[in-house]
């Protein structure tokens, strides 16, 4: 007899919101299968508010219960066992963000938790990267946000550091970072890294994600820093309307993928990495892990 259940996973970010809906399959001694089902992203961008005004407005505080609204009829007719909500960098900043959370409840019956970056990072491993990396290599986890961006260290397979920094596609955008948080990320890459004979980038976020898909590279096998250089170099060659039309990006990333391409060639520089691996995972695939183990208890 194999066993499916379904789960529900929604990452509300400073960029996009986005539910993922996942399957387990499971079969008395043999490993779970983990297969995506649908997702749906809705760009409401937060952060944009937040960032500037320290508060989401009352137009996007809206566009944000519709949303949920939404979230809860498709759980529903998909037949979700379980599910959560988790609201990182641009929530954890409004000052309005817990009374969002109460008018969200209220009105789709869907609990929204606010994290931190540290419980970011530990959702975003439950991911098993274990089962995407190598032994033999060492990696530097990067996921890229609209809020923060969260690094993490694997030695022999095992994670020996994270940190989430206030570095993020939005806050890049509007001029909100300073040059101390630049060098703060420098230096904690390199502290981290130096002592590594070889390390590579593991890359997530849906930038990279699309930068992936475009460059045509097969899947398993990572693009270059050269690659990462010379795509970055095109998107700045072009106006953000260029970039919509010449390179078909949607028009919330034609804007966002530039900071992202700087914040992974950064990362890339500072740990000396040549290569990047983008196996798609993020925060919502380690979501639909974690509520599968917590059944499993």
């Amino acid at each position: 007899m194999i066993d499916i259940r379904k789960y529900g996973a929604i990452d509300i970010g400073s960029n996009a919101v986005r539910l993922l809906i996942g399957s387990v399959t499971s079969k008395e001694g043999e490993k779970p299968r983990f297969k995506k089902t649908s997702l749906v992203r809705v760009p409401i961008r937060l952060g944009a508010d937040v960032f500037l005004e320290n508060k989401v407005s009352e137009k996007n505080a809206k566009r944000l219960v519709d949303t949920m609204k939404s979230y809860a009829l498709l759980m529903k007719t998909h037949g979700v066992k379980s599910y959560r909500a988790c609201a990182t960098s641009a929530m954890r900043n409004a000052e309005n963000g817990i009374s969002i959370v109460k008018k969200v409840a209220e009105e789709s019956g869907i609990d929204i938790e606010i994290i931190d970056g540290n419980d970011e990072a530990s959702i975003i491993a439950m991911t098993d990267l274990h089962e995407l990396t190598s032994r033999d290599q060492d990696y530097l986890y990067v996921d890229v946000g609209g809020g923060s961006t969260e690094f993490t260290v694997y030695h022999e397979g095992a994670k020996v550091a994270s940190k989430s920094f206030q570095l993020g596609t939005v806050r890049l955008l509007n001029n909100l970072v300073p040059d101390s948080r630049w060098e703060e990320v420098k230096s904690w890459i390199q502290k981290h890294t130096s002592d590594f004979d070889s390390i590579a980038l593991i890359g997530s976020g849906g930038n990279i994600n699309n930068i992936f898909k475009t460059s045509g590279t097969s899947s398993g096998k990572p693009l270059t820093y050269m690659y990462l250089v010379e795509y970055y170099k095109k998107l700045r060659s072009l106006t953000y309307e260029e970039r919509i039309w010449q390179l078909n990006l949607n028009f919330d990333r034609a804007d966002v993928i530039v900071p992202a391409a700087e914040i992974f060639l950064f990362a890339m520089k500072w740990s000396q990495a040549q290569n990047i691996y983008v196996p798609k995972i993020g925060l919502a695939d380690g979501i639909i892990k974690s509520l599968y183990r917590l059944d499993k208890l």
